[in-house]
């Protein structure tokens, strides 16, 4: 059967291969299923149904790109989409995260028809490649300061904005742990989290630096572990249950709220942003494991962008926010994953991970914050494909990375990064290097921030 589903022995491999592969990719991500409830808990999502919905829209994206486009690629809530979730959409916009999760499903569904009628190729290859990596990068630099932010590590000052917590007097650190504890009844000592916060972080680079399965994981553990022994604010709650209640969550979405006008650059944010995501990672992991055609391309792409779309689709149902691929399926792909039984593997492993809820729910949010810097400075790796010796390309790219953290909204650095490359292309006399598709981006995102400004 196993055969017949996967060819197996066409792709040279076997059942046990497989499986090491799929154990090894979901060690290397299996984070998500601590940091993705801390983050969306944040935009008042209950954390237990959070976790269920993570676990299981994965484990759908799993065994959709397993049994349908045999490949051995995992999904899960993606990194950085969880952030504009709830940072952007929720906190800085101000709408609910029902109406969120509505632009979730219709991103989700727009999502289904690119990847149905074939539209997902002349979007990726219209969009230049510096802004790609610019908005990956802004990303990377976005998602580092809220794991900062999270740790205790970077604290709100008065007279430069944000300083370092060591900064801090006595004084004003028992002033500053005061006014967060009004916010947050459990916020724990600055100078306790943000140390460690710090460990787990050198703990996860040196385990990666070692090819030790697991890494962040194991960092995330060792430093939950430790928060139980010094950290007042956390206490040890068990580590196997059964699964919390889907209830505060499931069919929970706001579809009405989410056709509002205001709504129409969340949606094309959620859909842009995992598009490319979900592009470059199935091109880098099919390339690393050699399951591209004479030509490079995939050849089941179609199937393998309907796993994304489907569980976007699936998720924002769930409760959570978009699904997309995992860069750290290149794990697995090392140890010989070369079909879908493997993404098969890790949606099981997923679904075993539902009976962890009291293990997720001790994890405190400075020891997801280790894990969440450590994918900050996997995606400002971006940057080198950057044309550096060409200005009117480094900055567009650069202007993206900046203002995508320090505006703290994913839309906004993407908005501005597509008029700056306009407004620059066109004052360098290089106008003729802006396509159709970028004129047409660069004029909503024009529209969407001075509307954005005067209403």
């Amino acid at each position: 059967m196993l055969e017949k589903l996967f060819k197996l022995a066409e792709h040279k491999t076997d059942v046990r291969t497989e499986v090491i592969a799929g154990l090894t990719t979901f060690l290397t991500m299996a984070y998500i299923i601590f940091v993705n409830p801390t983050i969306l808990s944040i935009a008042g999502m209950d954390h237990g149904s959070v976790f269920v919905a993570t676990c299981l829209a994965a484990a759908v994206g799993c065994f959709v790109m397993g049994l349908v486009a045999n490949y051995p690629i995992a999904l899960a809530p993606g990194m950085g989409l969880n952030a504009f979730f709830t940072f952007s959409v929720v906190i800085g916009m101000g709408h609910t995260w029902n109406v969120a999760l509505g632009a979730v499903f219709l991103s989700g569904v727009l999502f289904v028809l690119l990847s149905l009628f074939k539209v997902r190729e002349w979007i990726i290859n219209s969009i230049p490649k510096t802004l790609r990596m610019g908005i990956g990068a802004g990303i990377g630099l976005f998602l580092g300061l809220i794991a900062l932010k999270n740790a205790g590590v970077i604290v709100a000052s008065d007279a430069t904005l944000v300083t370092l917590v060591l900064s801090l007097t006595p004084e004003q650190l028992v002033d500053m742990t005061a006014k967060l504890r009004e916010v947050n009844p459990f916020q724990s000592d600055l100078l306790l989290s943000a140390s460690l916060a710090a460990l787990g972080f050198f703990i996860i680079i040196g385990l990666e630096s070692r090819k030790i399965k697991g890494g962040v994981m194991i960092g995330i553990l060792v430093v939950t572990l430790l928060g139980v022994i010094f950290d007042d604010m956390i206490s040890y709650q068990g580590i196997v249950s059964a699964p919390p209640s889907m209830a505060p969550t499931f069919l929970q979405l706001d579809i009405t709220g989410a056709f509002e006008v205001a709504m129409i650059s969340v949606i094309f944010t959620l859909l842009f942003v995992d598009l490319f995501d979900t592009a470059g990672t199935l091109t880098a992991v099919a390339q690393r494991g050699n399951l591209t055609d004479e030509k490079g391309n995939l050849p089941r792409l179609n199937r393998a962008l309907l796993a994304d779309s489907t569980a976007t689709v699936a998720g924002s149902l769930l409760g959570t926010s978009s699904t997309t691929s995992y860069i750290e399926s290149g794990a697995g792909v090392e140890e010989g994953g070369r079909t879908g039984l493997t993404a098969v593997v890790v949606g099981v492993l997923f679904l075993l991970a539902l009976f962890f809820a009291p293990l997720a729910g001790m994890v405190p949010a400075y020891a997801t914050a280790a894990a969440l810097f450590y994918v900050a400075v996997l995606m400002l790796s971006g940057l080198r494909d950057v044309e550096w010796k060409d200005i009117t390309e480094a900055a567009p790219a650069a202007v993206i990375a900046i203002i995508m953290p320090l505006s703290f909204s994913i839309a906004h650095g993407i908005a501005v990064g597509f008029v700056s490359y306009a407004a620059i292309k066109v004052l360098a006399g290089r106008y003729r290097d802006i396509n159709v598709a970028v004129w047409v981006l660069a004029a909503l995102s024009a529209i969407k921030l001075v509307h954005t400004h005067l209403f």
